[in-house]
């Protein structure tokens, strides 16, 4: 017969490797994330700048 789906002396195994592909997906989808956020600053950044810059040319105080 076959033994049960893992043994006791694979189980430790499995859980490792279990745990390394886990985190090594979380770390994809963290950077992938990182890069959208950084994507989202440039752009407010460059809103923010705009906007300072045509209440400058256009001599709105405000």
């Amino acid at each position: 017969m076959f033994p049960a789906f893992c043994s006791q002396a694979c189980s430790g195994d499995w859980r490792r490797q279990h745990q390394t592909r886990k985190l090594e997906m979380l770390r994809f989808w963290r950077d992938g994330l990182e890069r959208q956020l950084a994507a989202l600053n440039a752009s407010i950044h460059t809103l923010q700048t705009q906007i300072e810059r045509d209440r400058n040319e256009a001599g709105d105080p405000s």
